[in-house]
């Protein structure tokens, strides 16, 4: 199933709760867009959790949906509020209380890319941010809250994987001088958007794999954590960071010479994580 701004990969038979998105790692530039921007598209691109959703792809082999975006968060960011409008980069937009991402050019609409790197060389209109909105957000999130909706129906309740991805120099300053730094940050806003056991059997299924794992530092989770995550209601999200030194060359925005084992490597963390919203029934059937 395909949209303008995003495409859903679903299962040939949904067996579990766990839904999968990749709201970062959409790369459809439209060239009225990259016609506007101060940078190249290769600049551009920093701002890109590239490849994320190739990286999630097996997720509906093991029976779980995964949505993932075509619209880039350098046009768009989805893992913000549709309200979060930057006055910095859109006429006629009334400055609010103090927002920290709006406040570092990280709002809806996005006035930065990677290192404060500046986007536009002038502001964009209202009705054009509106219109992104509206084109891009809504149609995304809609599609989302349906198939969180139809899990909960199906299953009693949701779990939402929301995966991105992190500039290895992110980590540079994590933890004391020497110190190992994680592979992968799980973001459950200190518990706020998922329930302990959950993020528990997550973090067990990547450590099992051999990575190493930490929460909430230096990314706790953002928009659709705290929109969606729920646990008393059994709804539960957990943002995933992935450590891009992992998978991919940086500077070029390319697949790495280790992309195809990560792929695997990360396959058999996909299918441990659907198995924690498997009823036991079809747990049993899946084995």
């Amino acid at each position: 199933m395909s949209r303008t701004s995003y495409d859903v990969a679903l299962p040939a038979q949904p067996t579990t709760s766990v839904v999968f998105a990749s709201p970062h790692s959409g790369r459809d530039y439209p060239a009225a867009f990259l016609s506007r921007a101060m940078l190249d598209r290769h600049a551009i691109r920093s701002s890109e959790d590239a490849f994320v959703d190739s990286l999630f792809a097996a997720a509906p082999r093991h029976g779980a949906p995964l949505i993932t975006a075509r619209m880039p968060r350098a046009y768009i960011d989805l893992n913000r509020a549709a309200d979060e409008l930057d006055p910095a980069v859109i006429e006629g937009v009334r400055r609010v209380s103090h927002n920290p991402r709006i406040a570092s050019g990280l709002g809806v609409i996005p006035r930065v890319v990677a290192n404060g790197r500046q986007i536009y060389n002038g502001k964009l209109t209202l009705p054009e941010a509106h219109h992104r909105i509206a084109t891009c957000w809504h149609p995304y999130h809609d599609a989302l809250r349906g198939l969180l909706d139809t899990a909960t129906a199906s299953f009693g309740e949701a779990i939402l994987i929301d995966c991105h991805s992190m500039p290895h120099e992110a980590l540079e300053h994590l933890g004391p001088s020497g110190a190992p730094r994680p592979d992968v940050v799980l973001g459950d806003r200190f518990g706020a958007s998922a329930a302990s056991d959950v993020v528990d059997r997550i973090e067990a299924a990547f450590a099992a794999a051999g990575l190493r794992v930490a929460r909430n530092m230096p990314f706790a989770g953002a928009y659709v954590a705290q929109a969606y995550g729920q646990p008393a209601r059994h709804r539960h999200v957990v943002q995933v960071e992935l450590d891009r030194a992992l998978y991919l060359d940086e500077e070029r925005v390319v697949p790495g010479p280790d992309f195809a084992a990560f792929c695997l490597l990360l396959e058999g963390v996909i299918a441990e994580i659907a198995d924690i919203g498997r009823p036991a029934d079809l747990r049993v059937a899946a084995e």
